[in-house]
């Protein structure tokens, strides 16, 4: 990985699992990094970042609201890389729509605006996932060629009652048509299931499927370690 000496970059959705680890990575290649949390008070969320090694010099919190528009002005502000990463993630909803589909929508939608008003973004960098992808009714044989043509279908989703998958189809979906509208030069990254240790203190809905695999509750599932989902992120 690149030096990240004197530049800034943003992480949204910091206390995440695939974001702590982006976080800590980012710090380490020697980047100040500028990570959006819901509340920066609450030391469940914020404990462990604080704690990562660079931190005490590199690393600043910033509230954001993924509904609230301009929200994330000022944490973009003079960052050459943002990291889109937040985004609801679990499965038992009651109100699809307010739970997960305006949150990452809306929420990706928001983060793009500020990044559109803000000339120091040279790229960022979104966290999709293979639900974006792999949920449209055709076939997946191990003949078959999944590519960057592929997405999942919303209708067929909603009609399962795949709630996440559609809100990061959607999500993807409606952030690349923003960006080539607004000449915004983004990546997408579709990991499956993302397996490693955790960093936050809480256990997420992706790591509480991993204890489901090991009490034999879930058969299978797509798996992505995690060193190379946050790599992968970074080198982009």
């Amino acid at each position: 990985m690149s030096s990240g000496a004197g530049k800034t970059v943003c992480v949204t959705g910091a206390s995440g699992y695939i974001a702590s680890w982006l976080v800590k990575q980012l710090l380490l290649c020697g980047y100040t990094v500028k990570a959006s949390v819901r509340d920066p008070n609450d030391p469940r969320k914020t404990r462990h970042l604080l704690g990562l090694e660079g931190a005490e010099g590199r690393l600043k919190l910033f509230k954001a609201d993924l509904l609230e528009q301009g929200s994330f002005d000022s944490v973009v502000e003079g960052c050459v890389g943002v990291f889109h990463t937040a985004s609801p993630f679990y499965h038992d909803v009651l109100d699809p729509q307010a739970e997960l589909l305006d949150p990452a929508v809306k929420g990706t939608l928001n983060v793009l605006s500020s990044c559109a008003k803000t000339p120091s973004v040279k790229r960022v960098v979104l966290t999709s996932s293979i639900a974006a992808v792999a949920y449209n009714g055709k076939p997946r044989t191990p003949d078959v060629v999944v590519d960057e043509n592929w997405f999942s279908d919303p209708d067929y989703c909603k009609g399962l009652k795949l709630w996440y998958v559609v809100s990061k189809t959607m999500a993807e979906d409606s952030a690349w048509k923003f960006s080539k509208e607004k000449g915004i030069d983004m990546v997408a990254i579709n990991p499956a299931m993302v397996i490693g240790p955790l960093l936050q203190p809480t256990l997420n809905t992706s790591a509480a499927a991993i204890l489901n695999l090991i009490k034999g509750i879930l058969g299978h599932y797509f798996l992505s370690p995690f060193r190379h989902c946050c790599s992968h992120h970074i080198w982009r």
